[in-house]
């Protein structure tokens, strides 16, 4: 690889409408094994039509790669549409956990000014651990986990990407539209 296709490198986060199949994220996530591409991040849920699912994949490569790898999952059987998109095209969080002994939060006020910096909130409460939730970037969520370190983090988790274009509708939805118009003009 030489310096030119790497400075082509960029986040991309493919946004997959599929139908609940089984099987199906392990042939989306060959695509990816294929082409040496480590996935970076994956989120799956229903989306807002009932009956499709959405999965969200954040990626880092070339834009000559991404499209190839959205024409190959679109060449599944179950999958209805992919897309991808760049950072500026969508808006994105990811929500992290954080537990740490209770004591520690108890002895020092410095934990509470923590919290309070970087907008998390205390989920639960016991004797033993309190669990802290924040929701933002990743690096934001990687931040304050090295800023609760020194009091003793037990657990950190941290989940995928979830994403909404920045468009006025849905990509699905849109194509569902237009597949619908090219139907009537059909008939």
């Amino acid at each position: 690889m030489t310096n030119i296709e790497f400075t082509n490198y960029q986040e991309y986060t493919l946004t997959i409408f599929s139908e609940n199949s089984i099987g199906l994220l392990n042939r989306i996530t060959i695509n990816f094994t294929k082409r040496k591409l480590n996935i970076e991040s994956l989120t799956v849920s229903e989306s807002a039509i009932k009956g499709v699912f959405k999965f969200t994949i954040v990626v880092i490569c070339n834009q000559h790669t991404v499209e190839n790898l959205i024409k190959q999952i679109e060449k599944q059987i179950d999958v209805l549409r992919a897309f991808y998109l760049t950072q500026d095209e969508i808006l994105h969080q990811e929500i992290a956990l954080y537990k740490i002994e209770t004591a520690s939060l108890l002895d020092t006020n410095e934990i509470e000014g923590i919290i309070r910096q970087y907008n998390a909130r205390i989920l639960e409460m016991t004797r033993e651990y309190t669990v802290i939730e924040k929701t933002g970037h990743k690096a934001e969520t990687q931040e304050l986990f090295e800023k609760l370190q020194p009091y003793g983090v037990m657990q950190f988790v941290r989940s995928g990407r979830v994403a909404i274009t920045r468009l006025k509708k849905e990509l699905l939805s849109n194509y569902l539209k237009k597949l619908e118009r090219e139907h009537n003009q059909a008939v």
